[in-house]
């Protein structure tokens, strides 16, 4: 399967060097405005090959997506300084119009991957734009919040970060949901399974890793300018699941007709991804708190995206 990735800046990158580790794909095609940008990442992905896979990574013009499966789009510009969010959105929304109508002319049939953030709201903007069904327009959306969570879950409790099963909801941002009341590790209700391994989650556990998931960004960009291995990760375990038909439980991004009384508003929630893009939506069984704060989220992203005009 071929994938296509446009803006190869460091989360381009770091999905592409991922992809090209794991082996899922058969060929990587880069695209960048700044085409000397893309050609070094492709070769310096392509030099890693040999110790992982078979995967062929290259870089070329839009021309080159022809074919491709997925084309995950992580393009953008950054914030000018006084620059409101909303002006920048706007900017970028133009990017996006720029870079679907090439995209849609030479990889009509590839589902759509949203990495640019504000993640919700782009893909809100993707799939108007692309005109393609929700379906084939998915957003990382919390993907990575939710790895964050179950990180953190994992080393409180002595157990692989795979071993528990825990998502956050809503927006990929401070809005966010964890979703505390159907978390598990193993199939066991994960405050059980802290009382039976002597690692209780208490009041100041729970607000620390509530306060490791929510502000992970934060640390990480005053540590090093921005994230990106996460997140590129995260993009190549959903092309994975495509890839492979799985028929995954990812928590991802997509245009959806109702979130807690909301109407018509692009968020992530537990869906199951596979060849086709999303098949399923998933409405997780929450308190009334964590549907109240799950209705705030969705609240504040369709006021968001209802401001700019496509």
């Amino acid at each position: 399967m071929k994938v296509g990735i446009v803006g190869t800046g460091m989360v381009g990158s770091a999905a592409g060097f991922a992809l090209a580790l794991n082996g899922t794909v058969s060929r990587i095609q880069l695209v960048d405005i700044n085409p000397d940008l893309a050609l070094a990442q492709a070769q310096d992905i392509a030099h890693a090959v040999p110790f992982a896979s078979a995967s062929v990574v290259e870089a070329g013009g839009y021309d080159s997506l022809r074919g491709s499966k997925v084309v995950i789009l992580s393009a953008g510009v950054s914030q000018k300084p006084g620059e409101t969010r909303l002006e920048l959105l706007s900017r970028n929304a133009e990017v996006f119009r720029h870079v679907l109508g090439q995209v849609q002319r030479y990889a009509p049939d590839a589902i759509l991957l949203v990495a640019s953030n504000p993640v919700d709201v782009m893909t809100h903007v993707a799939q108007r734009l692309s005109d393609l069904p929700p379906e084939r327009v998915i957003g990382s959306g919390t993907i990575l919040d939710t790895a964050r969570f179950r990180s953190l879950l994992g080393a409180h409790l002595g157990i692989s970060p795979r071993s528990v099963h825990a998502y956050v909801l809503g927006e990929h941002g401070d809005s966010e949901v964890l979703a505390w009341s159907n978390a598990r590790a193993g199939s066991v209700p994960v405050l059980s399974f802290a009382a039976q391994v002597g690692a209780p989650i208490t009041q100041d556990v729970r607000a620390r890793i509530d306060d490791g998931v929510r502000n992970a960004a934060y640390t990480i960009i005053n540590g090093k300018g921005a994230t990106w291995y996460g997140i590129g990760a995260g993009l190549a375990r959903i092309v994975q699941a495509i890839a492979r038909d799985e028929q995954a439980v990812m928590s991802v991004s997509m245009h959806t007709k109702e979130v807690c009384g909301v109407n018509g508003v692009t968020l992530s929630l537990p869906r199951i991804v596979g060849a086709c893009g999303i098949s399923a939506t998933l409405m997780p069984d929450l308190t009334d708190q964590e549907t109240a704060a799950l209705r705030a989220s969705a609240s504040l992203l369709k006021a968001t995206a209802a401001e700019l005009t496509l």
